[in-house]
């Protein structure tokens, strides 16, 4: 539970424009249906991704699952990448194999197999590029996967309404905006610290 345990940021929906609760309430209902990952992927991102966030609410994970999967399937181009990084689809799917290829051979067991503890200092390893050179990672650069997936990862999570309520942030100020733009100035309809 965070600072603002009775907070909730859709109670002040009624104050945003139609387009803008539209966006934000559908963040709400998770797609179920995959149009990129397979069916393993997923299940192996559900562990790495509640790691990345520290966060093992199924409806958060959904729904950060739903995006990556959104995104990876999306025609949309990825604005800008490193000659030598694969596209973002590829990059995430053979980072994935890569990931679980390379704890296999470290640990005898696929990534989902292992304790918590172990699955986290793998992940801290990937982001600090202590993976040793192999086959595993020569067609992806572990530092751009796990940066790549990070960034996925987190742009949907904290775009997840509940995650704003948790952390006190006030959505949309659009269009009532805001009053008091002070540091240390609160809105009314702002989150207030609970003792």
């Amino acid at each position: 539970m965070g600072r603002y345990p009775s907070y909730n940021v859709l109670n002040e929906k009624k104050h945003w424009d139609e387009h803008t609760r539209s966006i934000v309430t559908s963040r709400l209902e998770i797609t179920r249906t995959r149009r990129f990952l397979k069916r393993h992927e997923e299940a192996l991102l559900r562990v790495i991704c509640s790691h990345l966030v520290d966060d093992h609410i199924k409806e958060r994970i959904d729904f950060v699952l739903s995006h990556i999967d959104e995104t990876l399937s999306s025609k949309i181009g990825e604005g800008q990448r490193h000659i030598h990084v694969p596209k973002g689809p590829d990059l995430i799917r053979l980072g994935l194999k890569a990931l679980d290829q390379w704890v296999k051979k470290r640990h005898g067991v696929r990534f989902t197999d292992l304790s918590d503890a172990i699955q986290h200092q793998s992940l801290m390893d990937l982001s600090k590029m202590k993976t040793p050179e192999l086959p595993e990672w020569r067609k992806v650069p572990p530092i751009d996967f796990f940066k790549k997936l990070l960034s996925l990862t987190l742009e949907a999570y904290y775009s997840h309404p509940d995650v704003w309520s948790e952390i006190g942030y006030g959505g949309p100020a659009y269009p009532r905006g805001y009053v008091r733009t002070q540091l240390g100035q609160l809105d009314p309809w702002e989150a207030q610290p609970e003792p």
